[in-house]
Order: C-alpha cells, then sequence, then structure tokens
C-alpha cells in the first residue's frame, strides 16, 4: 500500500518526501517552511525526471534549425561542401538571433546572446553539437542534478558569448559555447573530486576540451573565444553551485533553472515570431 499526502500532509517540494504541513523545515532536506504555498507549485516543481532536459534542448535545437531552413528555402543548402550541407542563410540566421557585434551593437539585441546558443549553420553543425550534448548532458545530470545542468548549459552559453562579443565576433551562432561549458564544469567537477574516479573524469574530458580548440585552430569559422568562455564559465558555475556529493539539488537551484528554461523558450519564441513578421509585412 502507498502512502499518499493528506489534508496535514504534502510531498516536499524539494526531496519530495511525504512529510506534515506543520513542520517548520522538512525533517530529511531541512527545507524551511516547506507548506509555503509558492514552494509548491508547477513552476519549481519542475520536471519530474531530470533527463527530460537533455531530449528539450535537442529538441528545440532541431525546432530552431528547421525553422532556419524554411524561413530561407532559397539559401545554399544543397550545396556539394558538407560543411554547408543543407546550410541556412546568414539573413535567416540574423533574423532568429544569432549574435555578435553586429546584432548587439547595431540592432541592439541582446537577447541574442541566448538564442544563438539555438541556432546551427548546417547539418554537421548541429549533429556535431547534439552528439556532444546527448553524452555530456546525462553526466553533467548524474553529478549536478538536473537543474544546475541547466543553469550551467544556459549561462555558460551566455557567458561565451559575452566573451566572443568583447573579442570582437561579428556574427555567431551554435550551442558550443554552452556545450563547452558542461565540459567546463565536469572538469572541475573531477578535479575538485579527485580519487580514482574523478581523475579518471577530469583526463577523459580534458581530452575533450584539447581536441575541440585543435579543432577550432584548424578549421575556419570556428568561435574558439566562445568555446573558451563557455569552459571557464562552467568550471565557475560548477564551483559556485556545487555538485551532488557536496550540495544535494535544492531548491535554489531548481527555481533558477525553471527560470532559464522560461526565459529561454519567451526569447526563442519572441525570435520566431518577430521573424515571421519582418517577413510578411517588411
Amino acid at each position: 500500500m502507498t502512502n499518499r499526502p493528506t489534508k496535514n500532509s504534502l510531498l516536499c517540494p524539494n526531496c519530495r518526501k511525504l512529510i506534515s504541513r506543520d513542520e517548520p523545515a522538512c525533517p530529511y532536506c531541512h527545507t524551511r517552511n516547506p507548506a509555503a504555498w509558492w514552494k509548491n507549485n508547477r513552476f519549481t516543481a519542475g520536471f519530474s525526471d531530470p533527463s527530460q532536459f537533455v531530449r528539450l534542448i535537442i529538441y528545440t535545437n532541431i525546432i530552431m534549425y528547421g525553422i532556419s531552413l524554411l524561413l530561407n528555402p532559397g539559401s545554399s543548402g544543397f550545396a556539394f561542401n558538407p560543411f554547408d550541407f543543407l546550410s541556412p542563410s546568414n539573413r535567416s540566421l540574423l533574423l532568429l538571433g544569432s549574435t555578435g557585434t553586429v546584432p548587439i551593437l547595431n540592432l541592439h539585441r541582446w537577447w541574442s546572446l541566448v538564442s544563438a546558443n539555438y541556432l546551427h549553420g548546417s547539418l554537421l553543425h548541429i549533429l556535431f553539437n547534439m552528439m556532444a550534448l546527448r553524452q555530456l548532458g546525462p553526466l553533467v545530470i548524474q553529478e549536478f542534478g538536473g537543474y544546475r545542468m541547466l543553469i550551467i548549459y544556459t549561462l555558460g552559453g551566455v557567458f561565451g558569448y559575452v566573451i566572443s562579443f568583447f573579442a570582437g565576433i561579428r556574427l555567431t551562432i551554435g550551442a558550443s559555447a554552452a556545450v563547452c561549458s558542461l565540459i567546463g564544469a565536469i572538469l572541475y567537477y573531477g578535479k575538485s573530486r579527485g580519487g580514482t574516479y574523478g581523475k579518471a573524469l577530469y583526463s577523459q574530458i580534458f581530452g575533450w576540451a584539447i581536441f575541440i580548440f585543435i579543432f577550432g585552430f584548424l578549421v575556419p569559422g570556428i568561435n574558439n573565444w566562445g568555446h573558451g568562455g563557455g569552459m571557464v564559465a562552467g568550471a565557475a558555475l560548477g564551483y559556485l553551485l556545487g555538485y551532488q556529493e557536496k550540495r544535494r539539488e535544492n531548491l535554489r537551484h531548481k527555481t533558477i533553472g525553471m527560470s532559464c528554461l522560461i526565459i529561454t523558450a519567451l526569447i526563442l519564441a519572441w525570435a520566431v515570431v518577430s521573424s515571421l513578421y519582418y517577413l510578411l509585412f517588411s
């Protein structure tokens, strides 16, 4: 027989254990005032399965990539060059929120620091980034939790593009800055935790980081500033937010993580609606 909440009980908004509404703090995770109404709603409850965050990010990237192609069907999408295969035009990407000095200084699109993380320049571009996210995302969720992964991914991507903005990059897109922030967080975790597992994880992911920088220097057009900024931001956020073995994910992490999710959704919706409006009525 399963325990179910009654009128005098509820599930703790943080650890989801059944407790009394009269408890001043959760006896399991010590969350204060667990019965407060603002701690018991859809916003703070979030997703029951953190792995859904990785799938949600991947699906969103795919949808935005599809929209970028549809906005400009006359682009050079079927060029023989594999790096240009199914490439949206620069105009399409600019409308949807590519970032850099041109969009930010000339068009005052500071929100593009978020939207650019969900835009890609070719089929190979999105394929490589989503494969990396598919491997790194669950690992960060395992060690930091799903909501902290959202925070690291979102803010790390933004910071990476802030660095590339100050480096003078005119136009840039891609999830690689955000993906690199996950690499930075794992590098911090492996170094901080130590031991056999921590050292092995650090060595493995450090190899990823070296490969990314070598690839970036060999292939023209790669935003190495965004990659480096993302890694630094990921390591810093990993330190500030803590990982599961030091500090369990709490209500503050959930609130910030869900805020990142909602703000991103609003920015991407605005990018799509404003692009359609411009194409239809300009």
